[in-house]
């Protein structure tokens, strides 16, 4: 037999250049690391200057907010010193001149009255204005008249003629024999209703609000009917 012949050495040459490279360690970009380092970057936006007209309409926003709670304060104080009182509605007089009926339905009538407004206040001036008086007997309108506006000083009165006219009124059956005979018995039983606007002047302050009374009035039969009894209730809305 023939002796076997060593195994043949392999070797690789490899150049200067090809080992400095291979003793580098590789670095490996992993996927999942370089999405979270672009995720972590645009979670932190870069700090921007505020611009100098945002800063200038805060400013205006503040000033304003301040100007409105002194002036609210103001206003307050205002009106817990002065503490203006409602104006007064009354009536001072009254007269019944006509009532009768055509085709017994449909009432025809006169009725004055004197109507009576007060300031009470001390250093208040008071406008009256949408002055609106009614005419009721027995739930039933029967005539309305309006006013003229009007200022009043403070402590001041004014006495105001009001003059009702109903023509041909219609009214149920039952309550023209009741006017009839409360006519016959010289007392008859009217009711008025009266709405007011009211301005309230305190010098750079101005109130609005609404007054409205009821009153019911006890007179005599016409043709020279006068006020026996009035009581009138006035209550203060928005």
């Amino acid at each position: 037999m023939l002796p076997l012949s060593p195994p043949l050495e392999q070797t690789n040459q490899n150049s200067p250049e090809q080992l400095v490279i291979s003793k580098q360690p590789r670095i490996q970009h992993h996927p999942l690391r370089t999405r979270s380092r672009k995720l972590a970057t645009l979670g932190h936006p870069q700090h921007q200057k505020t611009k100098p007209i945002v800063w200038f309409a805060a400013i205006l926003c503040f000033i304003f907010s301040l100007m409105l709670i002194f002036f609210g304060i103001a206003t307050l104080i205002c009106y817990l010193a002065i503490k203006p009182s409602n104006p007064i509605f009354d009536i001072s007089n009254a007269s019944l001149n006509v009532v009768y009926f055509d085709s017994k339905q449909y009432l025809n009538g006169e009725f004055i009255l004197l109507t009576n407004f007060s300031n009470p206040n001390r250093r208040v001036h008071v406008k009256f204005e949408s002055l609106y008086i009614e005419l009721f007997f027995s739930n039933r309108l029967i005539s309305s008249q309006s006013i003229k506006s009007f200022t009043q000083k403070p402590r001041e009165t004014r006495l105001q003629t009001v003059k009702f006219i109903s023509s041909l009124v219609f009214l149920p059956q039952d309550i023209g024999v009741k006017l009839l005979r409360q006519v016959q018995n010289n007392r008859i039983n009217y009711y008025a209703k009266g709405t007011f606007k009211v301005r309230v002047n305190m010098g750079l302050i101005h109130l609005s609000f609404w007054l409205h009374s009821w009153c019911q009035i006890e007179m005599t039969g016409p043709p020279a009917g006068s006020l026996v009894a009035r009581q009138c209730i006035t209550t203060k809305s928005g």
